[in-house]
Order: structure tokens, then sequence, then C-alpha cells
């Protein structure tokens, strides 16, 4: 992995307009890098804003009441926020692409599956249909589907939740795109399938040297395929470090959290610990630090004032008062 950046998000804010006068804020002024060739995790619960991110990368909150509201998010030298909807079209699907949490919503229940993926490969190459046809057989078996032929005369609804979903990878990675969102890639699928999608994702981002956003709430995806760790609570980052860091010494008590929650072969623990109480809601975050409410260390500080995102260790920032005084 080198330390070239490939997208630079910069104060990304996100609203969502209940009204002309009145939104909530779903992402709130974050920032974050990404390097080529790396696989980058956000981590956090339902209702973060992980997804709503992604889909700000991506440039697909057109048809929605969400709207990018201050900001940056540079791809390769281009601000996309900035960029023309042509120049979206050409990035999209051919320098960044993105699988989607629900295969079997995410592709055309009407189209055949060759239609679906020869329209990508004609629209972001100077391919003929028939050698973008012969491109979507060879990326299907690229990702271990058996009989391409086959499934490429295929309707979704005559695939499996696993084979939909290397359809999606196999789509997404047609025209070898510089970065890849994957936005809970397995989370519709059984553990068997879960670990043949993510050793497919790991192979294909070795051999084509791209970088990978994986969105995820499951920390054992994040440790075995990620190289550095986002983690998201109420619209802000409150954590960023590289994952043996993370894993070994995690900050913030969400982070703390998050981590104890997860089960341990050997343990020997029979009750594992939750975070009590939720996620905020969107239109009435708290006063101060944003996880407070939820937090057994809150002081009457962290009530009153919001933490800044702070360095707090060797490429390891933390929004927490507690940290940031210690």
């Amino acid at each position: 992995m080198s330390q070239e950046v490939l997208l630079k998000v910069k104060d990304l804010r996100t609203e969502f307009f209940t009204s002309k006068t009145s939104s909530v804020t779903a992402v709130a002024n974050i920032s974050f890098d990404i390097y080529k060739g790396e696989i980058l995790g956000l981590v956090g619960e339902s209702g973060c804003g992980k997804s709503v991110t992604s889909l700000s990368i991506m440039q697909l909150l057109k048809d929605t009441p969400g709207k990018i509201t201050n900001g940056e998010v540079v791809l390769d030298g281009v601000d996309l926020i900035t960029a023309s909807d042509a120049q979206i079209r050409d990035i999209r699907g051919g320098k960044m692409s993105m699988i989607f949490q629900e295969p079997m919503s995410s592709l055309n229940p009407s189209m055949r599956i060759d239609k679906q993926m020869i329209e990508g490969i004609c629209l972001h190459t100077d391919m003929s249909k028939e050698q973008a046809r012969e491109h979507a057989a060879e990326m299907l078996k690229k990702v271990g589907i058996p009989d391409p032929q086959r499934v490429l005369k295929n309707y979704p609804h005559q695939l499996s939740g696993g084979m939909s979903q290397r359809v999606m990878i196999a789509m997404a990675m047609s025209n070898d795109p510089q970065l890849l969102i994957a936005d809970e890639p397995t989370t519709a699928l059984d553990v068997t399938i879960q670990a043949q999608i993510l050793d497919l994702m790991k192979k294909i981002q070795k051999e084509e040297q791209s970088s990978i956003l994986l969105i995820t709430h499951d920390l054992g995806v994040v440790a075995e395929m990620c190289s550095r760790v986002i983690v998201m609570y109420a619209g802000k980052i409150v954590e960023e470090a590289p994952v043996g860091i993370l894993f070994n010494n995690p900050t913030h008590p969400y982070t703390q959290g998050l981590i104890a929650s997860v089960p341990k072969l050997g343990s020997g623990v029979k009750v594992l610990p939750s975070i009590p109480g939720s996620v905020p809601d969107l239109s009435s975050m708290p006063e101060g630090c944003r996880f407070a409410p939820r937090c057994k260390y809150a002081t009457e500080k962290c009530r009153t004032q919001e933490p800044p995102l702070a360095v707090v260790g060797e490429n390891q920032k933390c929004r927490c008062w507690l940290k940031i005084e210690e």
C-alpha cells in the first residue's frame, strides 16, 4: 500500500431536508483519506451515517431529500461535488464503483444479467457489444462462477444470494475501478458464502491494486480485511487508527464497547457486555459529546462541550475529552 492519496474527503456535511426550511444532519463535517491500494474499514451501528457517507461519495443522493451542504470529495484530483453530471457519469462505474448492501434489490429484475453487465462495460470502454459480452463472461469466471455463459442468460431471480453478490462484484470490477465502495457486501449471506466473497474481494483488490472502502458493522470482517479503520457514531468520526492498534488499544469508549461485544473463542465469557441505549435521533442530537448519554465515563464537560477529533497516538485519532486531557 502506498501513502499516495486516492480519495480525499474534507469537511463533508450531508443533510436531509424535511421541508424547505428544516433539515437533519446525517453526516456532520467528516474528513478522511483513502490511500492507493488500501482497504479502509468504516464501522459503526446502524444509523451512524456510514451508508449516507458512501452515497455522498458516489453522488447518489440526487433523487432523495439528501443534499451535500459542505465539503469536498476529491477523487484523483477531481472534486466530485462540483463536477458536472457528464463527468460524474464517466467517473461512476469507471474510476469508482459500488457494491450495494442487497444484491437482490440492486440488480434490475426485468433485465438479464448479460444486458446489465454489457451496458456498463460499453458505457465506459470502446468495446463492441460482442467484446463486452466476452469481457462480462471473463469477469464472472474471475469471481468464481463456473458456467458464466449460462449465468449471463439468467434473470436475477434465478440466482442465489451468493451468486447475485458475485455478479454485483463482477459488475463493479468490470472497468478496473481505482476505488471500490462495498456497503455491507456480506450482510445477507451465510457464513460460508461470506468467507468466499471476502476472499474474492481481497484477491481482486491485490490483483488490480485498487482501493476499497469497506462499510460494515462486523468487526470480525474488519480485522480480516482492513489495514485502517474509521469508527463513526451519530454522523461523526469518533476514532481512526490502523487495524492492529484499534483492536489492541481502542481509545474511545464507543470503540471499546463495540470490541467488547464481539464473542471471543475460548474466553469463557457467558454473557457479552452491550452498550446501553441507542444511537440518538438525527433531529435531537445531545449537547456536547454525542456518545455521552450512553457513556459510563461521561463527565459534565462531556455533556456540555463537544470534543474535537484529536491525535492521541501514532496514527491514531480520537474524539473523547478523557483521552485528550490524559
